[in-house]
């Protein structure tokens, strides 16, 4: 089994699971949303950045 699919998918899923995060967090308001608000958002940017780029990787390593 190839590990490129397989970090993909880890990808998407952090992806997924900080949005959930940080969408819970901004609905509830409070300290949380205020302190860990921006560096969510941030975090789930990179992770998608990393998803695009192994899903290219993946693109350009099939036959």
């Amino acid at each position: 089994m190839n590990l490129l699919p397989v970090l993909l998918l880890l990808a998407m899923l952090a992806t997924a699971g900080v949005l959930m995060v940080g969408l819970v967090g901004f609905f509830r308001g409070g300290a949380f949303n205020e302190k860990y608000g921006n560096k969510l958002m941030r975090a789930r940017v990179g992770l998608q950045l990393l998803a695009v780029v192994l899903l290219g990787l993946l693109f350009l390593t099939q036959r």
